[in-house]
């Protein structure tokens, strides 16, 4: 009798145990992160996807990764999906700033957090985001301006601009515009005599430049590029052109990619505002904060600086994108 006893008192222990085992399991279940990016159109954004990637990897954290391949739609579509599979936190990089107020509203409703990565939204309830994280791009238009200023300030005469912008009503484009025109405008010398948007791609870059130097090859005195893969591509057009890149021409970008440095080390470009990718370790860290109940500032601003083409050779080596 005994030894029944304690045979039943084994097998309570052991369901018991086995009743506790899931609850155990469910406490160790990673985070679970879905994460919509814009497109692989230039060098900065794959090494973003990259950062990404690794750094969830890194923490522990299940990435659930969707390439909208610089459709809106498509990301909308990857919200939603993320959504339905009930991931923990939520964290895109729109394509564009507007149209997004739908969306995440369901996610709100379904009370998934969501972080903004390097590009921000335009909407009236930033309650529909936690945290917006990235780059200044007005600053960064700043920038670009306040070193063209300070190198043409003796210049006599006018000076004539072109402009690459980027994706028509993303974020960088809109602000990357703003700030280059906020500084120039104080000085009349300076007029913007073209602007196109290059769509932040190599080969439309090239393909616009072409257009501007068909319509006013001799005018132009300076390209501002809002990215450096489209600056890469004018200058093939500027060199097919027979002109001299950074000398006929004076061009200046943002991002600051491997890409840019070897352009200015070759003197064909005169200088890159810097815009890091890296925003991979953050992001997972935020994620974390998030699921620990932690209070997040509502913008987390990447710090960033300009790199001219007389630094580039030294600084070339330590660069990570």
């Amino acid at each position: 009798m005994k030894l029944t006893r304690r045979t039943l008192t084994l097998a309570m222990a052991a369901a018991s145990l086995g009743a506790l085992l899931p609850a155990t399991a469910l406490a160790q279940k990673k985070i679970v992160l879905g994460f919509s990016q814009v497109g692989a159109e230039s060098e900065w954004r794959t090494a973003n996807t990259e950062s990404i990637k690794s750094a969830a990897k890194e923490a522990g954290i299940e990435l659930k990764f969707s390439d909208a391949q610089q459709k809106q739609e498509n990301q909308i579509k990857a919200i939603r999906s993320f959504i339905a599979q009930k991931v923990d936190v939520i964290a895109f990089s729109p394509v564009v700033e507007s149209g997004w107020e739908t969306v995440l509203r369901e996610a709100k409703a379904a009370k998934i957090p969501v972080v903004l990565t390097d590009r921000s939204v335009n909407t009236k309830d930033d309650s529909l985001y936690v945290s917006f994280m990235g780059s200044d791009f007005v600053e960064e238009g700043r920038k670009a301006g306040r070193w063209l200023v300070e190198k043409m300030k003796d210049q006599k005469g006018e000076v004539n601009i072109v402009e690459l912008q980027g994706t028509v009503g993303s974020a960088p484009a809109i602000d990357r515009k703003k700030g280059f025109e906020e500084i120039i405008k104080a000085d009349p010398k300076f007029k913007i005599i073209r602007s196109q948007t290059g769509d932040f791609t190599r080969a439309k870059g090239k393909e616009v430049m072409e257009a501007f130097l068909k319509a006013d090859g001799k005018k132009i005195n300076v390209l501002y590029a809002h990215n450096d893969d489209m600056a890469i591509g004018a200058i093939q057009a500027i060199e097919e052109a027979g002109l001299k890149p950074a000398k006929d021409i004076t061009i200046i970008s943002i991002d600051a990619v491997k890409g840019a440095f070897e352009a200015m080390i070759a003197g064909k470009l005169n200088v890159s505002v810097e815009c890091s990718p890296l925003l991979g370790p953050q992001l997972m860290s935020a994620v974390k904060d998030i699921k620990a109940g932690k209070a997040l500032p509502k913008r987390i601003v990447t710090e960033e600086t300009i790199f001219p083409m007389e630094v580039a050779a030294k600084e070339f080596p330590k660069r990570k994108y």
